[in-house]
């Protein structure tokens, strides 16, 4: 077994973490340090992963069956062995090698199913369990294994008087009549799991309600971001030991000691009696929707719940956090697992706790015992938009302001809100065309977004330069119409109407613009 021991001078408590995936944990060691901070660390690279006895499988790639069930053949009955009620014992047998008495467990996304099992099956070595983004379990032990197309998230940015799902709804009916090149199923429903970044998040609902007005511009702006973004190839010898894990930990609509052949007969008449992708269909997003598909030809024979059925939780302190766009809510998190505290973090995504500083400092302040976690904390850097205006004279209402001035703020704030630093997706970019004509060219050295004609409505060219100060001030100078417009205004906050001054054809103003 392979593993790291980090002690600190002055720690008030001994971390065992896992960072999740379930991929190798010790790469991570660097950051997981700067994390836990002053505290004690112990990092145990789980069996089968990274330097601890990989399974490791030639040819092996998830999007070929084949290659599945023969890396299961490749490696034979020993594979059945490396899940995680196995990889806690290991764990545990190096706390104990250490002479340490008891550690707190923190666990990051599959690193929670580890602690969940650690705590269950080592109480009296357990002396607190800090669980970021939950893997919930279920009744049985096993993991839940969400399936599901997460038109949920919707809501959180719905900003219509109309309800929001049933606008994606009728969309992908739209686009089941009307077919889009622009557009596939596979990639509209990619878009839902973007939400949490800022420039998805503010868009997408207004973007799917504008195509089905007759404007498909800003929809097919995001389908084409998230069609570039870069995917990690699902191949790789070093995914054998990922699919141990996976198929070994959790539960499916299929039996464990299932046939290959009976686990896809029931695996499909569960996807055409509960529809979990709606309101898509699974043969519409490639036939598959995951683990679900990987795992029916990955043998389980061996009874082995990650957590023991009936052992509850140990009476030590726990906590939990959750961003709103995580795998699971926190409304989720809640009613999976009742134990402790809660922090919700709003506007936040997976794995809080390696990039939110609200969510470390509530890691930090539970290892020292430093009183209770607040119950919340709000990293949301935009309001989502109602809808897209096609024209000037649809653009929000700013009193007497003249257009023009709203046009440039609508321009200059859309090609911001793509250097968000959540905003993923999109910083990779160095250009993209304007809405409706033009182009924007991104410079992060220098800190700057050049307009070249770009037409956020379409009749008016947006032309000049935003910066972004260090301060988190923008600052733009824009030709607008022919009139010169200077602007200043507060960057990635979530405030609607947004205080602007500036001023228009030298003439200098303050405002609150509506976001829409």
């Amino acid at each position: 077994m392979a593993f790291a021991w980090v002690p600190r001078k002055g720690a008030t408590s001994t971390v065992l973490a896992n960072p999740g995936g379930p991929l190798p944990a010790l790469p991570l060691l660097p950051m997981l340090e700067r994390t836990v901070d002053r505290q004690n660390l112990l990092v145990v690279e789980p069996r089968g992963l990274g330097a601890s006895s990989p399974l490791d499988c030639p040819g092996l790639d998830l999007n070929r069956p084949e290659s599945i069930a023969a890396c299961a053949e490749h490696l034979g009955p020993r594979s059945r062995f490396f899940t995680t009620d196995q990889a806690v014992a290991d764990m545990d047998a190096v706390r104990k090698a250490l002479g340490l008495p008891k550690v707190t467990f923190y666990g990051i996304s599959y690193g929670t199913l580890f602690a969940q099992a650690y705590a269950a099956r080592f109480p009296d070595s357990t002396a607190g369990v800090f669980l970021d983004s939950l893997v919930p379990v279920g009744r049985n032990g096993y993991a839940i294994e969400p399936i599901r197309a997460r038109t949920d998230l919707l809501k959180l940015t719905c900003r219509s008087s109309r309800d929001c799902a049933a606008t994606w709804s009728a969309l992908v009916r739209r686009l089941r009549d009307r077919q889009d090149p622009a557009i596939s199923m596979l990639t509209l429903q990619s878009l839902l799991p973007h939400l949490h970044e800022p420039v998805f998040g503010r868009e997408l609902n207004a973007a799917a309600a504008a195509y089905l007005r007759g404007d498909p511009l800003p929809l097919r702006r995001l389908a084409k971001a998230a069609d570039a973004a870069p995917v990690p190839p699902l191949r790789g010898p070093g995914f054998a030991g990922m699919l141990s894990y996976k198929c070994g930990d959790a539960a499916f609509p299929f039996g464990r000691k299932a046939t290959t052949a009976e686990r896809e007969r029931r695996l499909s008449r569960f996807y055409d009696k509960k529809r979990p992708m709606r309101p898509f269909t699974v043969a519409e997003l490639g036939g598959t929707t995951g683990w679900a598909d990987w795992c029916l030809h990955w043998p389980t024979p061996r009874d082995n719940p990650p957590v023991p059925r009936r052992a509850g939780h140990p009476d030590v302190p726990t906590a939990t956090v959750a961003g709103d766009y995580d795998t699971h809510t926190p409304a989720e998190v809640a009613r999976y697992f009742p134990h402790g505290e809660l922090l919700r973090v709003i506007g936040g995504g997976h794995s809080t706790t390696l990039g939110v500083d609200c969510a470390r400092q509530a890691l930090r302040s539970f290892l020292a015992r430093a009183g209770e976690l607040p119950r919340s904390c709000d990293v949301s850097s935009h309001r989502a938009l109602a809808a897209f205006p096609r024209t000037a004279e649809d653009l929000p209402d700013a009193g007497d302001l003249d257009r023009r001035v709203v046009a440039g703020f609508a321009a200059a704030s859309d090609a911001l809100v793509r250097r968000d630093p959540g905003s993923a997706s999109y910083r990779r970019l160095t250009e993209e065309p304007g809405l409706r004509g033009g182009r924007l060219v991104f410079d992060d050295k220098a800190a700057t977004i050049r307009l070249e004609d770009v037409r956020f409505v379409s009749d008016l060219a947006v032309s000049g330069q935003v910066v972004l100060k260090p301060d988190r001030t923008a600052t733009a100078r824009l030709t607008v119409g022919g009139a010169e417009v200077v602007l200043s205004w507060p960057a990635f906050r979530p405030l609607d109407p947004v205080p602007v001054s500036g001023s228009f054809d030298g003439r200098p103003f303050t405002a609150r613009i509506p976001v829409r």
